[in-house]
Protein backbone atom coordinates (compact mmCIF):
# COMPACT_ATOMS: atom_id res chain seq x y z
CA UNK A 1 0.00 0.00 0.00
CA UNK A 2 1.80 3.20 -0.80
CA UNK A 3 0.73 6.52 1.56
CA UNK A 4 -0.08 9.38 -0.20
CA UNK A 5 1.64 12.41 0.00
CA UNK A 6 -0.68 13.92 2.59
CA UNK A 7 -0.38 10.93 5.02
CA UNK A 8 3.02 11.26 4.94
CA UNK A 9 3.12 14.76 5.89
CA UNK A 10 0.07 13.83 8.81
CA UNK A 11 2.44 11.30 9.94
CA UNK A 12 5.55 13.88 9.97
CA UNK A 13 3.23 15.77 12.86
CA UNK A 14 3.81 13.40 15.56
CA UNK A 15 7.72 13.14 15.18
CA UNK A 16 10.11 14.72 16.36
CA UNK A 17 11.70 17.97 15.06
CA UNK A 18 15.39 16.26 14.84
CA UNK A 19 13.25 12.98 13.05
CA UNK A 20 11.85 15.00 10.60
CA UNK A 21 14.74 16.69 9.13
CA UNK A 22 16.84 14.03 9.47
CA UNK A 23 13.98 12.27 6.92
CA UNK A 24 14.07 15.48 4.89
CA UNK A 25 17.47 15.37 4.70
CA UNK A 26 17.71 11.57 3.11
CA UNK A 27 15.66 12.98 0.78
CA UNK A 28 17.40 15.68 -0.89
CA UNK A 29 20.80 13.65 -0.45
CA UNK A 30 18.93 11.01 -2.32
CA UNK A 31 17.64 13.50 -5.03
CA UNK A 32 20.57 15.53 -5.12
CA UNK A 33 23.74 13.17 -3.98
CA UNK A 34 25.55 13.09 -1.28
CA UNK A 35 28.08 15.62 0.48
CA UNK A 36 31.92 15.56 1.08
CA UNK A 37 32.70 15.16 4.20
CA UNK A 38 34.44 18.35 5.14
CA UNK A 39 31.26 20.14 3.68
CA UNK A 40 29.27 17.77 5.77
CA UNK A 41 31.16 18.62 8.92
CA UNK A 42 31.07 22.56 7.71
CA UNK A 43 27.06 22.40 7.62
CA UNK A 44 26.38 20.93 10.55
CA UNK A 45 28.66 23.07 12.52
CA UNK A 46 26.73 25.99 11.41
CA UNK A 47 23.38 24.32 12.06
CA UNK A 48 24.38 23.64 15.50
CA UNK A 49 25.74 27.36 16.06
CA UNK A 50 21.92 29.00 14.51
CA UNK A 51 20.16 26.79 16.40
CA UNK A 52 22.09 27.38 19.63
CA UNK A 53 21.90 31.54 18.76
CA UNK A 54 18.24 31.17 18.68
CA UNK A 55 17.56 29.02 21.18
CA UNK A 56 19.54 31.54 23.62
CA UNK A 57 17.48 33.96 22.50
CA UNK A 58 20.56 36.00 20.92
CA UNK A 59 19.08 36.10 17.11
CA UNK A 60 15.06 36.04 16.43
CA UNK A 61 13.95 33.54 14.06
CA UNK A 62 11.88 34.41 10.96
CA UNK A 63 8.54 32.55 10.47
CA UNK A 64 8.46 30.33 7.81
CA UNK A 65 5.10 31.86 6.34
CA UNK A 66 6.94 35.39 6.08
CA UNK A 67 9.70 34.01 4.67
CA UNK A 68 7.31 31.53 2.44
CA UNK A 69 5.25 34.89 1.33
CA UNK A 70 8.89 36.72 0.79
CA UNK A 71 9.64 33.92 -1.82
CA UNK A 72 6.19 34.03 -3.54
CA UNK A 73 6.67 37.63 -4.20
CA UNK A 74 10.30 37.18 -5.99
CA UNK A 75 9.12 34.16 -7.90
CA UNK A 76 5.72 36.23 -8.98
CA UNK A 77 3.32 33.91 -7.61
Amino acid sequence: MSLTIDQIVEETRSLPHDVVAEIVDRILLTMHGGQEPAQASAWSSTVQRRVAEIRSGQVQGIPGEVTAAKIRKIVGR
